[in-house]
């Protein structure tokens, strides 16, 4: 027989059993920064290359996007969400991430954050120059933009709040040497060991590093650089390469130049008071995958989804291109540029670290 005292105490648990639940899963979907910034080349531009006129390197058509919640090209490039909006998403900031140069952008997407980077740009501006990108050393006027505008939205004080705590990803270099250094004769001349051209593309990117810090940004994320030796189009570039291995001195490049950036980067936080600077690691992660394809899904990862796979990618791969049937079994979408899956699995890895590195 239910007496008031045992109807009371059952109330009593129920609520208190609900009301921790729910403050479980608010605690879950609690975004763990106010907002994300992003700055670099195409592998987080999410569309402001689009915008423009002269930018040559876009992914405004089909199959560009596909698999995206509209199957709709937006500038991605990608089958699907880029890293920008893997770890955002991951981050519980929000589920994409907008380029500043969008037209009609609402409050709440400045308030929550953008993303300044540009397709073909790099910490070289020479780089930028060739494709017509938005230079990365460019990046911060349009940043100074978005700033007087979150002042406008929020305030002063509160707007800086929000660019103290808010992730900032920094994701470029690979286009300084594929599309420059490799491939302009008289750069090589100016710069004959790559020792010396890293040297200069980590002092260009450690000076922006801190131009951000100069305009509030203090949690920064810092992408080295992938095993160049490994993508589609670096490997049709040896046109003996019938067998589609990977350019072992070009990955040696890479690591070399991520050695360089790992000893840099805590220096760089060491003269900048209160800055929180991270390293990420994508060449383990995708050369993992290189290795160990059938672990994560994949069936090809020496040519890209879209066409030939040897060479298509931007203008390239586009509506008459040929199609591979399941893009989950592909660790590239296009000559150049990672498949979803192939995001997916390093913004695991890279959202572990990052709340890690928020707890140390």
């Amino acid at each position: 027989m239910w007496t008031s005292k045992t109807i009371s105490f059952t109330f009593f648990i129920t609520t208190t059993l609900l009301g921790s639940c729910n403050a479980s899963a608010k605690a879950k979907t609690q975004p763990l920064f106010p907002a994300i910034l992003i700055f670099g080349d195409s592998t987080v531009d999410t569309g402001n290359n689009n915008y423009p006129s002269q930018t040559i390197f876009r992914a405004k058509h089909v199959p560009y996007g596909i698999d995206l919640p509209n199957h709709s090209p937006n500038g991605r490039f990608s089958n699907g969400k880029i890293f920008s909006d893997i770890i955002a998403t991951k981050l519980n900031i929000k589920q994409f991430v907008p380029p500043f140069l969008q037209p009609n952008l609402t409050d709440q997407e400045i308030v929550t954050g953008v993303c300044f980077a540009s397709a073909g740009a790099g910490y070289d501006d020479q780089t930028s120059l060739t494709t017509q990108a938005i230079r990365v050393s460019e990046q911060p006027n349009m940043f100074k933009s978005y700033i007087a505008r979150l002042k406008s939205i929020v305030g002063d004080k509160k707007a800086m709040k929000i660019i103290n705590n808010a992730l900032v990803v920094v994701s470029a270099g690979p286009n300084d040497f594929i599309l420059n250094y490799y491939e302009v004769p008289s750069w090589r001349r100016m710069y004959p060991s790559i020792s010396d051209y890293q040297d200069f593309v980590l002092n260009r990117l450690n000076n922006f590093v801190k131009e951000l810090y100069s305009l509030g940004c203090r949690k920064i994320l810092v992408g080295g650089l992938p095993p160049m030796g490994c993508l589609p189009i670096q490997m049709t570039a040896q046109f003996r390469n019938v067998l589609r291995f990977c350019l072992e001195q070009e990955n040696r490049d890479s690591v070399l130049y991520n050695q360089k950036l790992q000893k840099l980067l805590p220096q760089t936080q060491a003269s900048l008071t209160g800055s929180k600077i991270l390293y990420s690691d994508v060449y383990d992660p995708m050369m993992e995958m290189l290795q160990n394809p059938s672990k994560y899904g994949f069936k090809e990862t020496t040519r890209g989804c879209c066409g030939t796979g040897f060479l298509e990618t931007s203008f390239m791969c586009n509506a008459y291109s040929s199609m591979c049937q399941n893009r989950s079994e592909f660790l590239f979408f296009d000559s150049i540029h990672p498949s979803e899956a192939t995001y997916n699995y390093i913004g695991n890895v890279l959202d572990t670290k990052i709340r890690g590195w928020l707890e140390a």
